[in-house]
């Protein structure tokens, strides 16, 4: 730890989001050594991801962009409820452009705008709109520390960015293994499960970035990866992990990485 805080917080960024690309890159390595997962423990690991986030969300995004606030001459819930729902309306518009496929859907059902792309395609790209706000949070939340902030720690960003990449495991799988049962090569179902979480070191070396070239923006920052994580797990993470007669494996992976998520953040933090 001590020698990650004598590094430039963009870098710190940039090697956190790598961190937890690597996992989404783990996750979909599992394609080497199966061709398809149970159905129970996949809904259990979205819902693992849907936990992780929410909890991700209140405590290390929007507790601090409230605390931030105060002693700023304006409320201190303005920013966290202008930011949140600037981050839920960018992803929302973002979901009815970028053409992309659920997990389990024809593609009949893709979103956004008609295209020809394949259907391996639009599944990388449903998952890479996933992990854009994750790496986000994450840049934002060593920017914040680089700022000087009572309210963020290098231990708080870090136990963000372990947080993020645990729930990034069952993304990269989910991605794999479906390419794999529908006839692509092991390596080629690997290629484009890790792929999907490549965008994370972009967002998060732009959120850090942004927070440290404009202060003053940091608490609205916070609040938009926040917004912007809950619209994903709302719109796509809980109806995906709600497939199947499993159901209830959903509902205790999410209270499992809300625990595991809180901890990481109240213990470190």
């Amino acid at each position: 730890m001590s020698m990650l805080s004598t590094l430039n917080p963009v870098l710190q960024a940039l090697l956190a989001t790598l961190f937890t690309w690597g996992l989404t890159a783990l996750g979909a390595a599992t394609v080497f050594l199966a061709r398809s997962v149970n159905r129970a423990l996949l809904n259990a690991m979205l819902g693992f991801a849907a936990g992780v986030m929410i909890a991700a969300s209140f405590w290390s995004l929007l507790a601090p962009a409230i605390e931030m606030s105060e002693g700023t001459g304006v409320p201190g819930w303005i920013p966290a409820v202008v930011g949140f729902l600037l981050g839920g309306a960018f992803l929302w518009g973002v979901d009815h452009i970028l053409p992309h496929l659920h997990l389990g859907l024809p593609i009949e059902e893709a979103e956004g705008i008609k295209t020809s792309w394949q259907r391996s395609v639009l599944l990388v790209t449903a998952i890479t709109l996933h992990n854009f706000p994750e790496g986000l949070a994450v840049g934002v939340a060593f920017g914040a520390v680089a700022a000087g902030l009572p309210a963020a720690s290098l231990s708080g960003a870090v136990a963000l960015a372990i947080g993020i990449g645990l729930q990034n495991f069952p993304e990269g799988l989910a991605v794999s293994m479906p390419l794999r049962r529908e006839g692509f090569s092991r390596f080629k179902s690997f290629l484009y499960g890790q792929a999907s979480g490549l965008v994370e070191p972009i967002a998060g070396v732009i959120g850090a970035a942004a927070v440290l070239l404009m202060r003053p923006i940091l608490p609205y920052a916070l609040s938009f990866a926040a917004g912007a994580m809950i619209y994903v797990v709302v719109e796509e993470l809980i109806p995906e992990s709600q497939q199947g007669h499993e159901t209830h494996m959903s509902t205790i992976g999410a209270m499992v990485g809300f625990a595991v998520m809180m901890l990481l953040d109240v213990a470190l933090g």
